[in-house]
């Protein structure tokens, strides 16, 4: 073999070698990236855990007689959750229109809504199926 084609071929392999361990440089960046993407989602997903977790949360109750505990219910003026308790033996369904708030539970059912409102007032809801049964949501001021 002359020196042109030795010296070719030399080339030639550390080329390989050169991209070969380009491609594993380049899996491993891939692989950091996966995992740091990876650390940003999970800890991405627990930060709304942790904001809920200091939500000012509040009762309603559906009881047993048609009516809500309290009636009247007051809150701070903010993002808050009212947990919906059905003490009955029978279908309610929180309702407020101007609220833009339904939620049906059934017989014995707890569940929440989330409302954010930053407008002191009166909102009154009702039970949409016992609509005489009525109440209402008093946000006041932030302190």
């Amino acid at each position: 073999m002359n020196n042109r084609v030795a010296d070719a071929s030399h080339h030639r392999a550390l080329g390989r070698a050169a991209f070969g361990s380009a491609r594993v440089a380049r899996a491993g960046i891939r692989a950091t990236r996966a995992l740091l993407l990876g650390a940003a989602m999970l800890l991405g997903a627990m930060a709304p855990l942790a904001a809920h977790a200091e939500m000012p949360t509040y009762t309603l109750t559906f009881k047993a007689n048609g009516t809500f505990e309290p009636a009247r219910l007051e809150v701070p003026a903010g993002r808050f959750k009212i947990v919906l308790v059905n003490e009955s033996t029978e279908a309610v369904e929180f309702e407020s229109l101007p609220l833009r708030k339904e939620k049906v539970l059934g017989p014995g059912v707890t569940s929440f809504v989330v409302l954010s409102l930053s407008r002191p007032g009166e909102y009154p809801f009702f039970d949409d199926f016992h609509p005489q049964v009525k109440g209402t949501l008093v946000v006041l001021p932030k302190p």
